[in-house]
């Protein structure tokens, strides 16, 4: 199983600085999601990224540019996929929280299925394709996605077997609201750190 951290979305409301280098518990959210991908899968992931200074944000990763670039988040899970062989584990660079376990959990049920997506919430489901893994059979519909510059992420899953790791499953690791927070504000960053707090005072 391969890794790799998607480092995407525009820094603008960080004063143009990364969100994934902020820090979160005195550690930067690239290298906590990067720790865990690696720690999931055995090997240091793939960073996913345009940035001209990506080399230098982790010298330790290998950077890959997006084969088709302005598709967003599914030109970067695309990318990732097109980078080797195999199915691949991707993880958003602004979630802190991922933990090992739920991260095992999806690589375990990948030999089932062409894509495994956890789920946030019960009932009306909502999937996380930002922490997912995907098989080389998903590569062909994104592509066409791509081409019809449809690039909702989760437009192309109707045409692939899809596993899910079911929300109750979720929870019983943590809270999904935690386990999936994202960071795309100051604000946000400001909540990950009381989060942080929360979990350590535990």
């Amino acid at each position: 199983m391969r890794g790799a951290v998607l480092a995407g979305g525009a820094a603008s409301r960080f004063g143009g600085r990364p969100k994934g280098l902020e820090q979160v518990g005195g550690k930067r959210i690239l290298d906590r999601v990067a720790k865990a991908v690696q720690d999931a899968t055995g090997a240091l992931p793939l960073l996913v990224s345009n940035a001209p200074e990506a080399p230098q944000w982790r010298p330790d990763l290998k950077v890959v540019r997006d084969a088709i670039r302005d598709c967003g988040s599914l030109g970067g899970i695309y990318t990732a996929l097109s980078a080797g062989d195999g199915p691949v584990l991707v993880v958003a660079w602004d979630m802190p929280f991922v933990p090992v376990e739920l991260l095992k959990q999806l690589i375990q049920r990948a030999d089932a299925y062409d894509a495994v997506v956890p789920e946030s919430r019960t009932g009306e489901s909502e999937l996380e394709p930002f922490c997912a893994v995907y098989g080389q059979k998903c590569l062909a519909p994104i592509r066409e996605r791509l081409a019809d510059e449809d690039f909702r992420v989760q437009g192309f899953l109707g045409a692939v077997s899809v596993g899910r790791l079911p929300a109750v499953e979720v929870d019983r690791i943590g809270d999904p609201a935690t386990l999936f927070f994202n960071v795309n504000t100051p604000e946000d960053l400001e909540q990950a750190e009381e989060l942080w707090r929360t979990q350590t005072r535990r």
